[in-house]
């Protein structure tokens, strides 16, 4: 392992999540590296904005790329500016999902999966394929729908119909009636263009772990309505395995999103991947930080369950393999041991264990209290 002591005279790679409904990744990083430079004003400290995929991932990329606005239709239909960004080649877009159907675009009484499209997501892709872009980085975390990329997929040209022969446009209530999916509108286009999806979870596309049982909830669904958009799914499920011979739920992922990332790879042949692993690759992460003394990583909450990909534990792995000490910073933080386990050097959260909620989502003091932790870390360090 590198030594610690050293950093003072070298460099620092800070690399922290989003504290979500808090402060973004970038803020989060900045505040931490003013804490350094508090202590060690002649240190290189980098900051990179990380994301697994989900909100925040344009902003990994922010000040290298070209970033586009165009007005798409929100989860329920009503007119939202949504934003997509282009890298140098002027041929790869990147796109957030939430962008145009995410749960933050609705209120908590909106929340209706059984009514969410969506459609809007195809509008983002329609428009960068007319700009000229065949390569497409698309991260699909919190989504507000459950259509199975119905939605998506009759913005780009799909059309549906139910046993009459009748063209609709479905959503998760009426999943049930499609009878087929008729793909000859669809622009040839299409099938030239390569899509990474950003998908940090596994879960199939129906099934008691399927995209309407496990996340529908979350997006507003009752118990019933639950249970409708599982029929919905599990009959697309069985539609999609007699005319194409694919069953999605043998693919992990394809439940994610509502069923988004089954749309993605059965009618765009697309690639899921780890949300976190592709972002980490696309930036060149191994590179950027094989320099580096030390390296802060972090999100909001950690807990063993960021041992099952999420970016923090991406990013310590990746420091490891480079013999890089990782220090996580939180909102708070529990199960120490198996974080310290699982290679960790150590972890600190910046709210005392009682505060509340409220307080401990405050923009201002969570920026305050990660310099804080961040300088009296350094100043630690110092001494060894």
């Amino acid at each position: 392992m590198k030594d610690i002591t050293s950093l003072y005279m070298r460099k620092v790679v800070i690399a922290i999540d989003s504290f979500k409904g808090s402060v973004t990744s970038r803020e989060a990083g900045e505040a931490v590296r003013k804490g350094i430079l508090t202590e060690l004003p002649d240190c290189e400290v980098a900051v990179l904005p990380v994301s697994d995929g989900g909100e925040g991932l344009l902003e990994v990329f922010e000040g290298n790329v070209e970033r586009r606005a165009i007005a798409v239709q929100g989860p329920l239909g009503r007119e939202v500016l949504a934003h997509y960004c282009v890298l140098g080649d002027g041929k790869t877009a990147l796109i957030e999902m939430a962008q145009a159907a995410g749960l933050p675009l609705l209120t908590d009484e909106e929340r209706n999966p059984e009514e969410t499209t969506t459609f809007g997501v195809g509008q983002l892709i329609a428009h960068a394929v007319q700009s000229g872009c065949r390569d497409f980085l698309i991260g699909i975390g919190g989504s507000a729908t459950n259509d199975a990329g119905t939605g998506m997929l009759e913005a780009l040209g799909f059309i549906f119909r139910n046993k009459s022969g009748d063209v609709f446009s479905p959503k998760g209530a009426t999943l049930i009636a499609i009878a087929e999916v008729d793909a000859t509108q669809v622009s040839p286009v299409l099938k030239s263009c390569r899509f990474n999806i950003a998908c940090d979870v596994t879960n199939p596309f129906s099934g008691p772990q399927g995209a309407a049982t496990v996340f529908s909830p979350q997006k507003g669904a009752s118990a019933e309505m639950t249970l409708r958009l599982e029929a919905g799914m599990e009959h697309l499920h069985r539609l999609f395995r007699e005319q194409y011979g694919i069953a999605l739920n043998e693919i992990p992922g394809s439940g994610a999103a509502g069923g988004l990332g089954g749309a993605f790879v059965l009618f765009l042949h697309a690639s899921l991947r780890s949300g976190a692993e592709l972002l980490l690759d696309y930036l060149r992460f191994d590179t950027l930080i094989k320099d580096a003394q030390l390296l802060i990583t972090g999100e909001g909450r950690m807990d063993a369950q960021t041992l099952m990909g999420k970016i923090p534990y991406r990013v310590m792995e990746r420091a490891s393999r480079l013999g890089i000490p990782t220090i996580a910073l939180c909102g708070s933080v529990s199960d120490l041991t198996p974080l310290n386990q699982a290679g960790f050097t150590s972890l600190f959260s910046i709210h005392p264990d009682r505060i509340p909620l409220k307080e401990a989502m405050d923009k201002e003091l969570t920026l305050s209290r990660l310099m804080l932790t961040a300088q009296q870390i350094i100043r630690l360090l110092e001494i060894l």
